[in-house]
């Protein structure tokens, strides 16, 4: 159909095509792969956590970054991540901050034991065959955070925040396996005598059990028969018999069909079994809840059986004896502990939410409905706990607590002024150091942004809740001191000036002198002085003219009249120039007549300066006066003028001619701050944190006008301008209200219910957190309320309530009939009561009610005992005779036989059936003894009174006299102990006692201060105190006291220079000193008269002159000349020039004088000027201010210590050291220090202050000797500075008086009881006894009452328990073996554990083979011990013989053990040569070799094997030449035999000697050797050479550098 090359390529086209369809289809289908696998691609990658950040606590949040990844590694944008899965970005976390530490720590458990390190196939099988020592092991351990308070496990991040987390895995060494040590076997026991086959053997205890892998013990015990035992003749053997009785069966009811009614019981058929039959006592009434619940009586029974010695049964007529052991009973019918249903679970004890993880508790309790009885099943427990967790979004966040303090309370200065003097009272305004309490109370954090919103202060909470410490109670504090101003002297009066020189009013004014502050006062009481004085006067002038006067100038020729120019300038009252409008008009004149003499006038000098005035104010009898004076300096000549006569060379005027009486203004100190009505609105109440703010007030004080000498005057007798303020403003007090915590919670009634009447008291108590001050809110007068608690129920007392036994109940008589074939029902029997339980208004209630009250339960159920006819009946005791007085009396009572009883021979047996029982008479003689120590010597207690703050030492008495106690031990004649009252009423012996009081360092007081060591500028003023008495019994110590036991104190002082200065008048007229000149003119003298006086004293008088400065006391006399008429006249010099302050040497000062009268003659005049050098400190000088050091810290007087002020003084100096006035400081404005005065504090000396005794603690021990109470006290404050230390004995003990103690001791078990029995099963019992004793071990306990041990405490099984004794021919368990010595773990002698163990075993004894199949297993018991040693192995061997030795295991203590001993370092017991010596005359040696016998020697192989024996020729009789093995010096080459042994020549002869031809062969054999070596050297000898000049050699030089091997 088509053509071929269409065909072809129809065929290519369709191969093509099918290839790129599958190429499509395969991409198609991979990409479909993809997009369902996109959501596989990508994946979320969290980061790490980043820090905790916010709140401390759980509060904190941590946050990381999540990324989107895609499977190959590159991260993509986050919507290719599912969000379902996807990780949170942030968490809470416990942020850790650094006041955590002392909260949470580290915990760490002991190390476990250690295991040994896996292989690396995870076997840990002990290494044994490896193990030399020890193996290698690891051990772990718990290491947990935890928070201290509650022990609660937190995350492990919060401790590593403060320390690194300790290890939780070390190396360990586990020793190797040691197996189980055993003893030595005992001696084989003896072989019974007797025909038959006999069975001996031994036994062995364990010493050591196997530990850490070792092997089990080896059998303890091995039996063998006896050697040649004598065989019976047929028939005849030698059998004992013995009565066996089996066990008890269990107890169980009769069938009906058993039983015949009598009148003891009555049937009660039970709901499921009518066969069955309840035995019930008629009178028996069960509780109202348990009428189904009765105690039933059945029986049990028992085999009797008689056995063979050898095991076998045997007749029960070969064992008959006349006792038969009863094999019925009665029996209780076990009935099991029933309980109530379990109550309802508790709600979780976890009620809030805390950082902790742990989850809290639940619990519930069923309670006791029936006690078990005859061996039933035990009551379960009766409370049952279990772990609750409650979602945490239902919590609430438990509350946190911290400490809280109240504001501190005022400062008691006064209680360390009475620890220096107790008899301190107060006799002023105390400061300085002292004590200041407050109040610290435990209460609940509340946030701030809460605390703000609820402005309440937390009510305060059991201190216990509070963790960490607590702040502290008391601290020093201070209370400023004041003192007053330091103030300069007064100075000179001012002129008289109008009050106001702005407005002068009126011809009155004052003059003034003021004082200024030398240093301020400090404190809130300290006081200035007034600075101001001043007294009125007339003509006030504020301004005045100021004249100089010029040179005079004559108006006509150079002498006669003339005038003076004059210079006025206006001044104030300070001595300012002002400008001359202000000064009265009108001014000086400008020209003033004078004179100037001529050649033959007379010639004065001009007026000197005004004296000082002679008072300083006026009086009634005197005034005030100056002076100044002239004087002649040259006669008048011939016609001249002449001179004025004497009265006309003075002028007197009046002066200070105001009152003496100075008027000042007086201050009262400043009142307190009060509101001003125009600022009340600025005004506020501060609250209780300090923050508000309050107004501004105004204070005011009285001022009033003082007179000296009289006292206050009218106001307007002081100037106004100097009037003090009376008002100024002031910040006011902010108003403090009383701030009150909330009441506490009431302190919680008792939720049980209460013993006694007693009426049950709840209190609630606030704190004050701020007294009220400056007008606040008081504080309210309840601090504490107390009221009686409602609804508490009392207690309720239950007790058993015993019905009466029922009669005794026998085993059913058809039962006893059949089993025994008696038909008398008498014996053993059970009789029952029943118990209820009532409360003490004889209600009914539970069974539970009296257990909590109780010990236990009286017995229902008591053995009893109904009389055969055999037995012998007596009547009831009687009662005890009276006891007489005496001591050694005895009482009686007395029972008798009844019946047929008196006439029965076994019955008259005394021994066996007392009729009379004798006791001893109780005796009130007791012995006293004393016991222990003395106790401390302990002090009265002082009445205790409540106190507000701080109980300091003087509150509580801490020396004098005390007493001491010791107890007393009281016993009676007996020895017994009794109650210490019989002997002494306290139990105590006492005497009195002394604590020596601490006597301080006594000094005086301090004297009065000296006066100032220099009258001017600064000095020292000293006090003193001196020592009074030494310190002793640990007192203050004293200060540093010098040579003469005294203490001195020394400030700087400040005298005023001007204070004391000479006062000098005016010089007398010049006295010639010849007078028998006619002219009276020439050189002579002239005097003044100079006195000392008192600036500061008004009145101006002289004074002693020795209180003025004696280097500067002026002269009274000087030399002086008179001019004669014809001689030239000069004035008198002028002041020299100023030198400048820096004094240069090269500056010269100078002075000049001018002409009054020139000469008649020629001749010049003397000079006019004078010049001199300014040199320093002798006309020129410096001022500087002198500082003195700074005091030492200075208190206030009645100031014990705290904040004091350290001065310093301020002088001038000159240049020349001496002091001067501080004007001249002034003056030249030097620069003043700013700071005269620093605080300063001085330590406070505080004594120890201790707290009360608390109350005596219970003692020790309830009973006994040995029990001591003790009571404590602790440090409030401890000593600072040198005050008294705190005493070591902050615990005083004393003994307990010595109680006896009353306990139940159980008696030693006694022999198994088999009731008629020979072996088999019996009965153990042990007594119960109320014995007494001193609490001691080595005291002997004595019987007593058993009412004074109170209820028995245990129950019949544990005074009876079931035994056994082997029948002969039984195999049985031995008695216990004693215990081993302790022995520790050691690892080469070292202690590899510090509790050791020792042991102890019973095994088996088999006394007939055929019996050996039931024997019981040995048993091993292991217990803990303290004080083991180490003990080490080793094998010991004994010496051979006949190839073998005793090999053994002996302990490091000389005991032959069995075990112990490393088995492969065990020594051979049997010597073995291997192989065998079979070769003729040979045998094995000691070192397991063969050997030769005597007279033969060893011919060996070349492998070392004995090849055979060769005989020693003439061994027989020459002993010397004997060769054996073991004594022969060189053994025979056994090579040289082997090549020589197959010639026929052999070199030796059979003896071992070496025939004579082999020596005459090796003798040729030489010399032939020696012939070679001849030819051979001839032969190859070389000819000599021909000797030949050598050519000449260069020089070899050689360069050593050290190395070169030369």
């Amino acid at each position: 159909m088509f053509p071929k090359s269409n065909l072809t390529v129809t065929c290519w086209v369709w191969r093509s095509m099918r290839k790129l369809f599958l190429l499509l289809s395969l991409l198609l289908s991979h990409a479909a792969h993809l997009e369902g696998k996109k959501d596989n691609q990508f994946i979320w990658k969290p980061g790490p956590w980043g820090r905790c950040t916010g709140d401390c606590g759980p509060g904190g949040v941590q946050s990381r970054a999540v990324w989107c990844f895609h499977v190959d590694g590159w991260t993509s944008h986050l919507s290719n991540c599912g969000e379902s899965n996807r990780p949170p970005k942030e968490r809470s976390c416990f942020r850790v901050c650094d006041w955590h530490s002392d909260l949470f720590q580290w915990e760490v458990s002991d190390w476990h034991h250690c295991v040994l390190v896996p292989y690396a196939r995870g076997e840990v099988k002990p290494r044994t065959a490896e193990c030399v020592t020890a193996q290698h092991g690891l051990q772990h351990r718990m290491v947990r955070c935890i928070q201290k308070l509650n022990r609660t496990v937190v995350a492990n991040e919060i401790c590593e925040h403060f320390a690194l987390q300790p290890p939780t895995e070390q190396a360990c060494l586990i020793p190797c396996p040691r197996d189980c040590v055993v003893s030595e076997f005992l001696p084989w026991s003896n072989c019974s005598k007797g025909c038959g086959k006999k069975l001996q053997h031994r036994t062995r205890a364990v010493i050591a059990p196997p530990l850490f892998g070792g092997l089990q013990c080896p059998n303890l015990t091995e039996s063998r028969a006896c050697d040649a035992p004598i065989s019976c003749p047929l028939g005849e053997e030698e059998y004992t018999f013995s009565l066996k009785v089996g066990p008890w069966s269990k107890c169980r009811l009769p069938h009906l069909k058993e039983i015949n009614p009598s009148g003891r019981t009555v049937l009660d058929f039970n709901s499921d079994s009518n066969e069955r039959v309840t035995f019930k006592h008629q009178s028996y009434k069960a509780h109202h809840h348990s009428k189904s619940w009765a105690i039933e009586i059945g029986y049990q029974t028992r085999q009797v059986s008689c056995t063979r010695s050898d095991g076998q049964n045997a007749m029960l007529s070969l064992c008959l004896q006349d006792s038969f052991p009863l094999t019925v009973q009665s029996c209780i019918m076990p009935k099991d502990c029933e309980t109530s249903q379990w109550s309802s679970w508790s709600p979780c004890s976890k009620t809030c939410r805390s950082g902790s993880l742990l989850p809290g508790f639940r619990s519930r309790s069923r309670n006791v409905k029936h006690m078990a009885i005859g061996g039933g099943k035990e009551c379960p427990e009766l409370l049952e706990k279990e772990a609750c967790i409650v979602e945490g979004e239902l919590l609430q966040q438990c509350p946190r607590y911290s400490w809280r303090t109240s504001e501190w309370k005022e400062c008691q200065v006064s209680l360390l002024l009475e620890q220096q003097d107790p008899h301190w009272h107060v006799t002023g305004p105390v400061c300085g150091g002292g004590i200041q309490t407050r109040e610290v109370y435990c209460a609940q954090s509340v946030p701030a942004a809460a605390a703000l919103r609820a402005k309440e202060v937390s009510r305060p909470v059991e201190k216990a809740l509070c963790v960490g410490p607590a702040p502290l109670p008391s601290q020093l504090c201070n209370i400023p001191c004041s003192t007053d101003c330091i103030v300069s002297s007064w100075s000179a009066w001012g002129l008289c000036i109008h009050e106001n020189c702005h407005d002068p009013q009126g011809k009155k004014g004052f003059r003034t002198r003021q004082r200024h502050v030398l240093m301020e006062s400090t404190g809130p009481a300290g006081h200035c002085p007034h600075l101001v004085e001043s007294v009125p006067c007339e003509d006030p002038m504020c301004y005045r003219w100021l004249a100089s006067e010029g040179i005079c100038f004559p108006d006509h020729g150079k002498c006669g009249l003339g005038h003076r120019i004059l210079k006025a300038v206006c001044q104030n009252d300070r001595g300012e120039d002002v400008s001359g409008s202000l000064c009265p008009v009108p001014p000086p004149p400008e020209r003033k007549s004078c004179e100037i003499p001529c050649r033959m006038d007379c010639v004065l000098s001009e007026w000197t300066e005004w004296s000082s005035c002679s008072q300083s104010c006026s009086n009634k009898n005197s005034d005030g006066k100056q002076t100044r004076s002239r004087t002649i300096l040259a006669l008048a000549g011939e016609g001249g003028k002449p001179c004025p006569p004497s009265q006309a060379l003075q002028e007197h005027r009046l002066c200070n001619d105001h009152s003496c009486m100075q008027l000042h203004w007086e201050t009262s100190p400043w009142g307190p701050c009060s509101e001003d009505t125009l600022v009340t609105a600025l005004n506020a109440t501060i609250g209780w944190n300090g923050e508000a703010t309050c107004g501004v007030g105004i204070q005011t004080r009285r001022v009033f006008c003082v007179k000296s000498h009289v006292g206050q005057v009218m106001t307007k007798r002081c100037p106004d301008s100097t009037r003090p303020e009376t008002v100024r403003p002031c910040f006011l007090p902010c108003k403090k209200d009383c701030i009150v915590t909330a009441f506490s919670e009431w302190t919680p009634c008792p939720r049980m219910c209460q013993a006694g009447n007693a009426t049950v008291k709840q209190s609630r108590y606030r704190i004050i957190i701020q007294e009220a001050a400056n007008g606040g809110q008081e504080c309210p007068d309840t601090l504490y309320e107390e009221r009686e608690c409602e609804d508490v129920s009392l207690c309720p007392v239950y007790r058993w309530k015993p019905q009466k036994w029922s009669p005794c109940i026998l085993v059913p008589e058809s039962v006893w009939q059949g089993i025994t074939g008696s038909s008398e029902a008498c014996g053993k029997g059970l009789q029952t009561r029943a118990v209820s339980c009532i409360s003490d208004d004889n209600r009914s209630a539970e069974m539970m009610e009296c257990l909590k009250q109780t010990n236990g339960m009286p017995l229902l159920v008591q053995e009893c005992t109904v009389p055969c006819r055999e037995d012998c009946t007596f009547t009831a005791w009687s009662k005890f005779t009276p006891c007489s007085t005496n001591c050694e009396a005895t009482k009686s009572r007395r029972r008798q036989l009844t019946g047929k009883s008196r006439k029965k021979e076994k019955c008259q047996d005394s021994d066996l059936y007392p009729l009379v029982e004798t006791e001893l008479c109780p005796c009130d003689e007791f012995i006293s003894q004393p016991y222990g120590n003395w106790s401390d010597c302990i002090l009265p207690e002082g009445r205790r009174e409540p106190h507000r703050g701080l109980r300091v030492q003087a509150d509580s008495k801490e020396c004098g006299e005390g007493l001491r106690f010791r107890a007393v031990a009281c016993s009676d004649k007996n020895g017994r102990p009794v109650d210490p009252s019989f002997c002494s009423s306290s139990g105590y012996i006492q005497e009195k006692c002394v604590i020596p009081c601490p006597f301080d360092c006594k000094l005086s007081d301090w004297s009065s201060w000296g006066s100032c060591s220099s009258s001017c500028g600064i000095g020292v003023r000293i006090r003193s105190k001196w020592l009074k008495e030494k310190p002793y019994n640990g007192g203050r110590p004293c200060p540093k006291l010098d040579l003469k036991n005294q203490v001195h104190e020394a400030v700087p002082c400040y005298s005023e220079c001007n204070q004391y200065s000479w006062v000098v008048e005016h010089w007398s007229s010049c006295k010639i000193n010849n007078e028998l000149r006619s002219l009276r003119c020439g050189g002579g003298t002239q005097s003044r008269k100079i006195r000392c006086v008192n600036t500061a004293d008004g009145e101006g008088g002289a004074v002693d002159s020795n209180l003025c400065n004696q280097d500067e006391i002026p002269p009274e006399t000087q030399s002086c000349s008179l001019m004669c008429p014809n001689e030239c006249v000069m004035s008198e010099w002028g002041l020299w020039s100023k030198c400048p302050q820096s004094c240069d040497p090269h500056t010269m000062q100078r002075r000049t004088r001018h002409l009054l009268r020139p000469s008649l003659n020629s001749r010049t005049c003397a000079e006019d000027s004078q010049v001199q050098p300014c040199l320093l400190n002798e006309n020129c000088f410096q001022f500087q201010y002198n500082l003195t050091e700074w005091s030492t810290c200075q208190l206030s007087e009645n100031a014990p210590c705290g904040q004091g002020v350290r001065t310093r003084l301020l002088s001038c100096v000159c240049s020349d050291g001496k002091p001067v006035s501080m004007d001249q400081c002034e003056q030249h404005n030097l620069e003043k220090p700013q700071r005269m005065s620093i605080p300063c504090l001085v330590e406070c000396v505080v004594n120890c202050q201790l707290s009360g005794w608390t109350a005596w603690t219970e003692c020790s021990q309830t009973c006994g000797h040995g029990g001591r109470m003790s009571r404590t006290r602790f440090i409030i404050m401890p000593t600072q500075g040198e005050g008294r230390p705190c005493p070591t004995e902050l615990t005083q003990e004393k003994t307990c008086p010595v109680t006896p103690c009353y306990s139940w001791v159980l008696g030693n078990w006694s022999a198994c009881k088999l009731e008629g029995g020979d072996c088999g099963e019996g009965v153990q019992i042990r007594s119960l006894s109320c014995m007494v004793h001193s609490g001691s071990i080595s005291h002997a306990a004595g019987r007593v009452e058993d009412a004074l041990c109170g209820e028995m405490p245990f129950q019949d099984s544990i005074l009876k328990q079931l035994c056994s004794v082997p029948c002969p021919g039984d195999c049985h368990l031995t008695e216990w073996s004693e215990w081993s010595t302790c022995e520790l773990t050691c690892i080469d002698g070292r202690s590899f554990e510090t509790v050791g163990r020792q042991s102890r075993s019973r095994t088996f004894i088999i006394q007939s083979f055929e019996n050996q199949d039931s024997c019981p297993q040995q048993v091993l018991e292991t217990r803990p011990c303290t004080g083991g040693k180490c003990y080490h192995y080793t094998w010991k061997a004994s010496l051979w013989n006949n190839n073998e030795r005793t090999v053994w295991c002996q302990r490091s203590d000389g005991v032959n053990v069995t075990g112990g001993c490393s088995p492969q370092a065990r020594p051979a017991a049997i010597r073995q040569c291997i192989p065998a010596c079979r070769k003729p005359f040979s045998y094995c040696t000691q070192g397991g070799v063969c050997g030769c016998e005597k007279g033969y020697t060893e011919i060996m192989k070349s492998n070392g094997f004995l090849d055979y024996c060769m005989k020693v020729p003439g061994s027989e009789d020459k002993k010397a030449d004997v060769k054996n093995l073991s004594g022969k010096n060189r053994p025979v080459n056994s090579k040289i035999h082997d090549i020589f042994k197959g010639w026929s020549l052999q070199p030796l002869d059979p003896d071992g000697r070496v025939k004579i031809w082999v020596y005459g062969v090796s003798g040729g054999a030489f010399l032939i050797m020696i012939f070679l070596i001849f030819t051979s050297y001839l032969v190859c000898k070389k000819p000599k050479p021909h000797q030949s000049t050598p050519p000449q050699q260069k020089p070899l030089t050689l360069a050593y550098d050290g190395d070169l091997d030369m």
